[in-house]
């Protein structure tokens, strides 16, 4: 059985559910549209923490599943869901894409806003602290969604200040030859994104989120300098654990300098930055996905969240 929930804000927020393998679960953002989602459930006793997961440009949220699982294993709550026009959240096949609205602004400002009313309506109930996690995107700009200063602690991971100009050598002339000529090139033939664009089992994008991409990266400041977003930027307000992991091998889309740069806008947080290197957990590489592929797995998800679970003792079991 399921209902809707409503949030703060008086919107419809979640159609949540107990079933511990994830399915079955629906948000509602404030303007109507419907979300896929999943929860999982701690296996055994009641969740300790509710935690919010929130994807990568374009990565479907069961990408994440092994990794929610193991977080539900731990005494989480966990929820995951699909930013409007991927994968579950996508009305219709690729084709559709040319007629979907969708924007990067919509995926911050509703999605992950829906995303945190249902975890808020669900924390509510048993008075549980919330973690918020995010993969690149997810953790960029989670600090622009309602609510995010009532989050007990940030884990990200490969999230960055997405400019050119903090990449390191050829990777800097990539990342601005792809923001000036690929997306628009490629949008305009297409009316989407393709897939091949971006790699790591990505899904295609719809157009206005891959024109939101190429002007924020092409923008000093990145999302933070949108004029559009700048009123809802809540990064200040976070005074809370925030940990920022870059990967070692992932000179492409988070590199170490621009992680940083997405750590200086936690100005009144407690913020630790980390370093994860492939060696670290048994593997040859990692690059910007690795981290959360069931290989390695558990031996990666223990070292990214051990340090924050110490920092933030209500987190614990």
């Amino acid at each position: 059985m399921s209902h809707t929930l409503t949030s703060a804000a008086g919107s419809p927020a979640a159609v949540p559910t107990t079933d511990p393998t994830g399915a079955g679960t629906a948000l509602v953002a404030d303007d109507g549209r419907t979300l896929a989602a999943s929860w999982f459930e701690p296996p055994i006793g009641r969740a300790h923490a509710v935690a919010v997961l929130s994807a990568a440009t374009g990565v479907p949220r069961g990408f994440y599943r092994g990794f929610a699982q193991w977080l539900a294993g731990r005494g989480y709550a966990v929820l995951t869901y699909d930013y409007r026009g991927i994968a579950g959240s996508r009305r219709g096949p690729v084709r559709a894409l040319r007629e979907e609205p969708a924007t990067m602004r919509d995926w911050a400002l509703l999605d992950m806003s829906a995303a945190l009313a249902a975890a808020e309506a669900r924390r509510a109930t048993q008075g549980l602290p919330l973690l918020l996690v995010g993969h690149s995107f997810g953790g960029n700009a989670i600090a622009f969604a309602r609510g995010v200063e009532r989050a007990d602690a940030l884990l990200a991971v490969g999230s960055q200040l997405g400019e050119p100009r903090l990449y390191p050598g050829v990777h800097r002339w990539t990342a601005e030859f792809f923001f000036r000529a690929v997306l628009p090139t490629t949008v305009a033939l297409h009316g989407h994104l393709p897939a091949w664009t971006l790699g790591g089992g990505a899904q295609p994008l719809p157009p206005g989120v891959a024109r939101d991409w190429a002007r924020w990266g092409l923008t000093r400041g990145w999302a933070f300098a949108d004029p559009v977003m700048r009123q809802h930027r809540a990064a200040a307000a976070l005074a809370v654990p925030v940990h920022l992991w870059d990967v070692s091998d992932d000179l492409t889309f988070a590199p170490a300098r621009a992680v940083d740069a997405l750590a200086a806008q936690f100005r009144n947080a407690t913020v630790q930055r980390h370093t994860l290197r492939p060696a670290d957990v048994g593997a040859a590489r990692l690059g910007h996905f690795g981290a959360f592929r069931r290989e390695p797995g558990p031996r990666a998800w223990e070292r990214l969240l051990a340090p924050l679970e110490a920092a933030c003792p209500a987190l614990r079991c």
